[in-house]
């Protein structure tokens, strides 16, 4: 019973992931080079933010029902592009110590395999 509704939900799980916007936001967010962009994204949940607003009124005033699920899916999105500033900054000092320790162990590894400094002259100058 299981698998079969994994198969049955696995491919409507994939195209989401790849053409939604929020999606392709924190897929983008969560590389090295997107971290970041983080916080500046989060400027991206005040539109979801405004078109719950908006459709909450218009439910208020009258509207159909089927609104509702518009204002969940935009509340939702919110909700994810507000946790993915934080979250990206707690990934991004992450990484930099990462990197930090990786160079502090690859400067202390070059004098002990005695490899020459990069500051130092090795090659004779083509001009004289």
């Amino acid at each position: 019973m299981f698998a079969l509704t994994l198969a049955d939900t696995a491919p409507t799980y994939f195209f989401l992931r790849r053409f939604m916007p929020t999606a392709i936001v924190t897929d983008a967010i969560n590389t090295r080079r997107g971290l970041k962009w983080g916080v500046p994204a989060m400027l991206l949940a005040v539109p979801y933010a405004l078109a719950a607003i908006s459709c909450r009124a218009q439910i208020e005033a009258g509207g159909p029902g089927w609104l509702n699920l518009l204002v969940i899916l935009c509340l939702w999105n919110n909700l994810k592009l507000l946790l993915i500033g934080p979250i990206s900054l707690l990934k991004l000092m992450a990484v930099c110590v990462r990197e930090a320790v990786a160079r502090c162990r690859m400067t202390r590894a070059l004098p002990a395999d005695d490899v020459e400094h990069f500051d130092e002259p090795t090659l004779v100058s083509r001009h004289g």
